[in-house]
């Protein structure tokens, strides 16, 4: 890794590609317009009344998302015959409708979200409903004890609840439906810092079709698996640049480090550990090229501790009462980490027999390949084997009776090895051009753009048909608080059906609203 360090991309710029004002502006446009298109295209469907069992929803939502993927892949394709002032707009719109089409529709019978209110769906709406009830951070289950789970997104997700009128059980999916169009548009832009735009489309595409299969369940999460990939190449030029002191760009990661300790904390520890191993790479470098270790880790170190610094002020943000707690001898030991599904093996992407296995093996042969003449590839080949050294420290820790939850790192690998497919196939195709014959450029460069829509569509088809599926099995049997179901099925024999009069009994007998009303159960 010290010769991936020390040679890849040393003639790059020092600067990004994109000036710290107008990445602000792009970025706050792109959430704007990615959430009112996201409730625009789910105003419509909560509307439509459809009667399970039908094949509409799927039917549907594969046809929408041929369509967007059409637009989308055809303009990166094309991108120079479109106006320059309705680029950036049209895939804005298009890439939080691909991701709000493909999982809306499925969702249309019903208003509850995937996992409906079972396993772990049942906390986090749970969660939701204790921050809509009041903004002030409060545990989920217990009261008068400080959270120690993240309360970032379910703060904001009551809040949305308390504009919108709605109950949280039932606001519950348009945010979270809503926070996924949202990370499609920040994942463009994140990418467009580092590289070319049209092919920070593609690599965003690639990132929405990755949740499709991964991801999506959980969109608190699924937030800082989409950003990493692109926030961790910006961090390793960051690193390796030595004339240039990135003062935005060390704000930026920083920020990403805070959004992640107050969404999802496993991510903050999963990124310092990648900025660490990435400081540790390009350090080795540098002291094997003739560089003394002080003249050498002085710089690396503190860049890495003014980025942990607005990591930690941000943090802090949702941490501190938990801290102050544990401070004051609140709690014990934590039993979070203790959980070992059988997904806790390494996975490997690349070697499964789908399309998407083959834009991941694409992406791993490329890492592998280019590494030493591409700052990109460096920097994502690095966050590869950091994430399989997450697996074996995850392996070692339960020799102590814990994990660190490596199972949990397995989207974002298939979203880094996803885009990593993009860039090798744009760079096969740029080192393969000047030998094809003039007349049969155009013929292989639609042959390109077809296949990779087939192998685009081919993965939602997948999606819906599995991972999509599956999930939205629970949101239709699952019952509402009202006692019935999306099926309009009152079953007495299950405990839900009761829900309503359970309510209403608790609400006659106390005299007081749900919120202030504490049960002593099992």
């Amino acid at each position: 890794m010290g010769a991936v360090a020390d040679e890849a991309a040393g003639r790059a710029e020092c600067s990004l590609r994109i000036r710290p004002k107008r990445f602000i502006l792009e970025l706050s446009a792109a959430v704007v317009l990615a959430a009112v298109v996201s409730l625009a295209v789910q105003l419509p469907l909560a509307r439509l009344g459809l009667s399970e069992p039908t094949e509409l929803p799927e039917l549907a939502a594969t046809a929408g998302a041929a369509l967007l993927l059409v637009l989308l892949l055809g303009g990166a394709r094309f991108a120079d015959r479109v106006p320059a002032r309705l680029r950036l707009p049209a895939i804005w719109v298009a890439l939080p409708a691909l991701a709000t089409t493909v999982l809306a529709w499925p969702l249309e019978p019903t208003r509850l979200y995937y996992g409906g209110v079972s396993v772990d769906q049942m906390f986090r709406m749970q969660y939701l409903t204790r921050l809509a009830d009041s903004p002030v951070p409060a545990d989920m289950n217990y009261p008068g004890i400080a959270p120690y789970y993240p309360a970032g997104w379910f703060w904001l997700g009551g809040r949305f609840a308390d504009l919108t009128g709605q109950p949280a059980w039932a606001a519950y999916k348009p945010f979270a439906l809503l926070t996924i169009a949202v990370t499609a548009a920040v994942a463009f832009t994140l990418w467009s810092t580092v590289v070319r735009r049209r092919v920070a489309v593609l690599c965003a595409v690639a990132t929405t079709l990755s949740g499709f299969l991964h991801g999506f369940d959980e969109p608190y999460a699924w937030m800082s698996v989409a950003w990493l990939a692109p926030v961790a190449v910006a961090a390793w030029h960051v690193l390796r640049c030595r004339e240039h002191p990135h003062r935005a760009a060390h704000l930026g990661i920083g920020l990403f480090l805070g959004f992640t300790a107050i969404t999802y904390a496993l991510y903050l520890a999963f990124a310092t550990a990648v900025l660490v191993g990435m400081a540790a790479v390009v350090a080795t470098a540098r002291i094997r090229a003739g560089g003394g270790v002080a003249r050498v880790a002085g710089p690396l170190v503190l860049r890495l501790a003014a980025v942990g610094a607005i990591g930690g002020v941000v943090a802090l943000t949702a941490w501190a009462p938990f801290l102050l707690a544990k401070l004051g001898g609140a709690g014990g030991a934590g039993a979070a980490n203790r959980y070992l599904p059988a997904e806790s093996v390494p996975p490997f992407p690349f070697l499964e027999p789908t399309p998407f296995g083959a834009l991941c093996l694409a992406g791993f042969c490329w890492l592998v390949l280019a590494c030493r003449r591409d700052e990109t590839a460096a920097a994502l080949l690095v966050l590869t084997g950091a994430t399989y050294a997450w697996f074996a420290l995850s392996a070692l820790a339960v020799a102590a009776g814990t994990t660190l939850l490596a199972f949990r790192t397995t989207a974002a690998l298939e979203v880094l090895l996803a885009a990593a497919g993009v860039l090798g196939l744009l760079d096969l195709w740029r080192r393969g051009l000047p030998r094809l014959r003039e007349r049969w450029r155009a013929r292989v460069a639609a042959l390109a753009v077809l296949l990779g829509l087939a192998g685009s569509i081919s993965t939602v088809e997948a999606a819906l048909a599995t991972s999509i599926a599956e999930a939205a099995g629970p949101a239709y049997e699952d019952y509402y608080p009202t006692g019935s179901n999306a099926q309009r099925r009152q079953d007495p024999a299950q405990p839900g059906a009761w829900n309503d009069e359970l309510a209403t009994a608790l609400a006659g007998t106390t005299g007081r609203p749900p919120a202030r009303i504490t049960l002593l159960t099992t």
